[in-house]
């Protein structure tokens, strides 16, 4: 092999290097919610990338066969040729000729070196890291193609790596991870926030994510805390606590001191004349007092929404593993917890 032929090979190992890394990382870093979009529209490419996403470790297995055989054959076919065009000049400055053959060496091998962790490695790497949509897209195709052409050495290489993972008892994963915890998610969220990529003013992002680690018993009112009516309390009274205390609800409570239902103001509102029950200063009548739900206190707070949707209830007594009853859980708090504070309409200020 000629001198400039072992060079032109140092061009396309180094190359085919490139490809293989590129590639590598690319399936790695790509996300599938980028991807899927355009395979759903008929894309090929994107077809393609998504295969070889759901397939990671056989691509894997590809990538890293053509980097070996690449990085193995770069020193061989280029050390010769470029050590040979090196002997002339070294011949010059009169060194010995095994001086002139081990610098030559030297130099070829850093010169290799350079070449090869550079723009074999370090450069697809980077490109693959900072567009990794557009690179799966263009280079899936082909390491598919190649996987598909080696493909019993493929799976044989597959296979032993899998093999030698299950001897220390771990389970091999053909697919990268493309998903998030939420606890990831918060943190993209915060740092996007604080990179000012995206906005946040209110908080109510930041708050979601806190808002599924809460329990009712982080938000429940204790009862003592509670503004509270008696059982047989009449529209008077509730106009008057309506005056002083501004709240629209009002926990009715037994003699024992303990919620039994709750009134809204509008319960008791005289719409006209006509309406029976109206005498002001009558008890309540019991059909008018609506009913609370209970919900254990170490119940997710997000699953107690669920259940105080479904149930149209306002409030909801919260009760400890005895049975006991801890505190009042209001709607408007829950909601307070995911958007920030919610003023009641009537509520003095």
């Amino acid at each position: 092999m000629s001198d400039w032929a072992g060079i032109a090979w140092l061009v396309v190992l180094l190359l085919g290097n490139a490809f293989f890394v590129g590639a590598e990382f690319a399936v790695i870093s790509a996300k599938r919610s980028q991807i899927e979009p355009l395979a759903e529209q008929g894309k090929r490419s994107a077809i393609t990338a998504l295969w070889a996403m759901e397939h990671a470790t056989l691509m894997l297995a590809t990538s890293q066969l053509g980097i070996t055989v690449c990085s193995l054959l770069i020193l061989n076919v280029s050390e010769p040729a470029i050590h040979h065009l090196l002997e002339v000049p070294l011949g010059l400055t009169g060194l010995p000729e095994e001086a002139v053959g081990t610098v030559g060496f030297v130099v070829t091998l850093l010169l290799v070196s350079y070449l090869h962790v550079v723009f074999g490695e370090m450069v697809p790497k980077n490109l693959s890291f900072s567009v990794p949509d557009r690179a799966v897209l263009l280079l899936a195709p082909p390491l598919v193609f190649v996987g598909r052409v080696f493909k019993p050495v493929i799976w044989g290489l597959n296979a032993a790596a899998n093999a030698v993972l299950r001897l220390f008892r771990v389970e091999p994963k053909n697919e990268a991870a493309s998903t998030f915890t939420l606890d990831e998610v918060a943190n993209i969220v915060d740092q996007s926030t604080r990179e000012g990529l995206l906005l946040d003013s209110t908080g109510a992002l930041l708050a979601a994510f806190e808002f599924t680690n809460k329990k009712v018993i982080d938000v429940a009112l204790p009862l003592e805390t509670l503004v509270t009516l008696p059982e047989n309390t009449t529209p008077a009274d509730v106009e008057r606590s309506v005056a002083k205390y501004g709240f629209s609800r009002y926990v009715i409570v037994d003699a024992n001191g303990l919620p039994s239902g709750y009134l809204h103001l509008k319960d008791v509102l005289r719409l006209d004349s006509g309406v029976d029950d109206g005498d002001s200063d009558r008890p309540v009548p019991a059909k008018r007092i609506r009913q609370l739900v209970s919900i254990f206190e170490d119940t997710d707070l997000e699953d107690a929404l669920a259940i105080m949707r479904r149930s149209g209830a306002h409030l909801a007594r919260a009760f400890n593993r005895e049975g006991d009853t801890t505190g009042v859980l209001f709607l408007e708090d829950i909601i307070e917890e995911l958007v920030g504070e919610v003023q009641d309409a009537t509520q003095r200020r």
